[in-house]
């Protein structure tokens, strides 16, 4: 009998201690209130619809300016996105300031909250944030750069705080988070420049005429309105095998003066190309079948020794 008297006790004492061991936990909740300014919240409503709106004014302004001084449509983009990024911090930290009474206790009660939320929740999103100004300082590449990242090629319109946003030649906008740009191969065509290199490859038969086909090929270039024409456009020769057969490969390297008008320079080199190439007979690569005939001294005897000329027979493809 002794025994369950004392187990009876024990859940009795166990019970007359919760109420006050709950009753001091519930002051935590009311003591996190006390440091909220709820003025301050309201306040904060009219600070973020502000910040708003002046991103959208600066995003209008910046891509009106962009149009009508295209010479320096890279640095008004650069300057739109370092103004971002000021708003951003300039926002958050009135919100911070206009909600929250900050002293020894708030700050240490912050900071624990801030830290759990970070662990386990928000890691991914601070990383991309700590990424993003990574970006700013150490500029893999700039707004308004024609840039190749994960099999897509394009334009980077936005660098934000937590992705980067590219428009491809599809017009497909394509949002890339941070963190993931800095564990990642990217490469910049133009880095902060208007101009761009374009390499253009053209192939001719083996048979041709590889000088006059190289001539055409780099006047093609240096004529096209698209052409930046203070680099030069060369154009090398490289003999390659399609398909089993034969061919030459002319690789011409001319400097876009926009990377906007890259398409625009390709399909214009591209047309003038094909129309010297066939006002001047420069034919395409073609599989060459040749018949030989053999020597008059490897003739076996009494058959007649003659000497036919050599034949080519050419399949074009």
């Amino acid at each position: 009998m002794r025994k369950p008297t004392r187990l009876l006790a024990a859940a009795v004492a166990a019970l007359a201690y919760c109420p006050p061991a709950l009753a001091e936990e519930a002051p935590d909740i009311a003591q996190l209130a006390k440091f909220i300014r709820w003025g301050g919240v309201f306040l904060s409503l009219f600070v973020l619809v502000g910040a708003f709106l002046v991103l959208r004014v600066i995003s209008r302004v910046a891509e009106e300016s962009g149009r009508r001084f295209s010479s320096q449509r890279m640095l008004i983009q650069k300057l739109e996105s370092v103004t971002r990024f000021a708003i951003y911090m300039l926002a958050t930290s009135l919100v911070v300031g206009l909600s929250v009474r900050l002293d020894s206790t708030a700050l240490t009660l912050i900071g624990g909250t801030l830290a759990f939320a970070v662990g386990f929740a928000m890691r991914d999103l601070v990383a991309a944030f700590i990424a993003g100004i990574t970006i700013m300082f150490d500029r893999p590449f700039q707004v308004g750069d024609r840039v190749t990242f994960g099999g897509q090629y394009g334009d980077i319109v936005k660098i934000g705080l937590r992705s980067v946003r590219m428009l491809t030649l599809d017009h497909l906008v394509v949002t890339i988070p941070n963190n993931k740009i800095l564990t990642e191969v990217t490469s910049s065509g133009n880095y902060g420049e208007l101009e761009t290199l374009v390499p253009l490859d053209f192939y001719v038969g083996a048979d041709q005429d590889l000088e006059l086909a190289s001539s055409l090929v780099e006047e093609a270039c240096l004529t096209s309105r698209f052409c930046y024409l203070e680099r030069n456009a060369p154009v090398t020769i490289k003999q390659v095998i399609i398909d089993n057969y034969v061919a030459f490969r002319l690789k011409a390297r001319p400097y876009v003066l926009d990377v906007k008008y890259e398409e625009d320079l390709m399909t214009d080199v591209h047309k003038r190309v094909q129309k010297a190439f066939q006002e001047r007979g420069i034919l395409p690569p073609a599989m060459l079948h040749r018949e030989l005939s053999r020597n008059a001294s490897e003739a076996p005897p009494g058959e007649a020794q003659d000497e036919p000329a050599p034949t080519t027979i050419v399949t074009r493809l």
